[in-house]
């Protein structure tokens, strides 16, 4: 392989050599030191000493005839090795020659950039657009529901384990949960065949209530007292986890009572409250009004409900002592604030919607038999829904459908479908454009359990069971005398219901 080599020259007038001998001979240097110097070195010396003669001799005040000579000096030819000279501008002179306009270059730089971003754009909204017309829209679980688990009878249990040891030191409930065996032993749980006599399933398409004619199961969860006080109790743990879905109970009978604290809710407890909770059916002492609690990390509010979406309110704190002072705060506010430690509202309150039916919850609903409750976890469609219906004749047609067919070949099920329901009673929104993040809840499971007194029936035990309160000053003294009252602190359950949407390609209309 060769090589040219090129020499660059300043173009002079007064030359004294041809393209073919560029530099100057040794006796063209009057000091010694010069002569040691290679030919390209001793040019440059020399043509620098020539430019500073002329830069001398011009006025200062020709300011013009200066810039004039020193572009003129450092213009340079290109040399071919064959000889031929040709007119390029170095990077230096590009430096010192004023005429030259960085803001236009800068200016052209910055055009070209921005027609690069541009057309970028361009391609990748092209590829969107014709991938969404060949390939479909996105891949998202916005279609219909679909039965995921159907937790009934003796297959009930499958679906969870049994948690054994102490409540949690959030709860802490007066109670000891047992495990599968001793709970069998002890009898307190149990499956019972029975007849059905607020059956709406089994007749073609009749919501009224009618007497069964024929045996279902019913699953029962009980408590026991213990020599030692704390009560034996359930609690099931759900196998699988959840990231959104539609979860039904069909509950004939739930624990009530003063002391009582039950509940069937939806917890990550493992990560709480990072990824969430959220309670679906909670009682406390004697509450008779159905409530439904979301308790989250900080960033996660209810203060842009859309009217019309719900027909509950919201429950309220008052009373809350200044976390600096201690005096409390009398202000009446809705708690609207999922964050479990809002320092407006009480510790865990989370942010309740309230049913204001009445009788949607302990003794009340126990006495009309019992109810359905359905809570709808759907971050594709921005929101979380609650419904009650009780007594059993007002459970609208489509969910007695869906849970009369719930036992049939997938081709044969009728799915449940929330848009023929009643407006629910709680409404949260969640997901993008909302108050809410939708990653505050994530990777929950399914909860069952009963406790006792603890630090929510326990606190308001004074305020709520005033009678007791005579006779027993602490609700644990009052539970550990085994009152008839513990009685009634059981569940009767018909049956569980897991849907989830079906993943489709479709665009989601907010």
């Amino acid at each position: 392989m060769s090589f040219q080599k090129e020499t660059l020259v300043p173009l002079v007038d007064d030359s004294d050599h041809d393209a073919k001998n560029l530099y100057p001979s040794d006796d063209d240097f009057d000091d010694e030191g010069l002569a040691d110097m290679m030919p390209e070195q001793r040019f440059e010396a020399r043509m620098a000493e020539r430019l500073s003669v002329r830069l001398l001799a011009i006025s200062d005040d020709d300011e013009e005839g200066y810039h004039r000579e020193l572009r003129k000096s450092l213009r340079l030819l290109r040399v071919s090795s064959s000889g031929d000279l040709e007119s390029k501008p170095s990077a230096t002179a590009l430096f010192v020659d004023k005429d030259f306009d960085f803001i236009t270059l800068a200016r052209r730089h910055l055009w070209i950039m921005i027609l690069i971003a541009v057309v970028g754009l361009f391609i990748v909204g092209s590829v969107l657009w014709w991938g969404v017309r060949l390939l479909g829209p996105p891949y998202q679980p916005a279609g219909p529901y679909e039965l995921i688990e159907r937790q009934e009878g003796e297959d009930f249990f499958q679906y969870y384990t049994f948690y054994e040891g102490k409540d949690s030191a959030g709860s802490d409930g007066y109670n000891m949960y047992v495990n599968m065996q001793k709970a069998k032993d002890i009898g307190i749980v149990n499956v019972t065949m029975e007849s059905d006599e607020l059956d709406v399933y089994q007749f073609g398409g009749e919501t009224d209530v009618q007497k069964g004619n024929k045996d279902e199961p019913f699953v029962y969860m009980l408590s026991a007292p213990t020599p030692e006080g704390p009560r034996d109790s359930i609690r099931l743990e759900g196998i699988r986890r959840f990231n959104r879905g539609l979860f039904i109970i069909d509950v004939r009978h739930m624990p009530t009572g003063c002391g009582v604290w039950p509940a069937f809710w939806l917890t990550d407890e493992a990560n709480w409250p990072v990824n969430g909770e959220i309670d679906i059916v909670e009682g406390v002492n004697y509450q008779s009004e159905a409530k439904t609690a979301l308790h989250s990390t900080k960033g996660c509010s209810m203060t842009d409900i859309p009217l019309g979406v719900m027909t509950g309110t919201w429950d309220t704190a008052q009373g809350i002592p200044d976390a600096k002072t201690g005096i409390p705060d009398m202000t009446l506010r809705y708690a609207r604030n999922c964050f479990v430690y809002d320092q407006h509202q009480w510790l865990n309150q989370g942010c309740v919607a309230v049913d204001q039916q009445g009788g949607t919850l302990g003794g009340p609903l126990n006495e009309k038999g019992g109810g359905v409750y359905a809570l709808e976890w759907d971050p594709i469609n921005r929101h979380i829904r609650s419904w009650v219906f009780t007594p059993h004749s007002t459970v609208p047609e489509n969910l007695v459908q869906a849970i009369r067919t719930a036992s049939l070949p997938p081709e044969d099920r009728i799915d449940p479908d929330p848009s023929l329901w009643p407006i629910p009673y709680a409404y949260y929104a969640i997901g993008d454009e909302t108050d809410c993040p939708s990653s505050h809840f994530r990777h929950m499971r399914l909860v069952f359990n009963t406790a006792f007194c603890g630090s929510v029936a326990g606190n308001r035990y004074q305020m709520d069971c005033p009678k007791q309160a005579k006779d027993f000053p602490t609700c644990n003294a009052w539970v550990k005398s085994d009152p008839d009252e513990m009685k009634d602190a059981y569940w009767k359950v018909r049956g569980v219901y897991v849907y989830e949407r079906r993943w489709e390609r479709r665009l989601t209309n907010y």
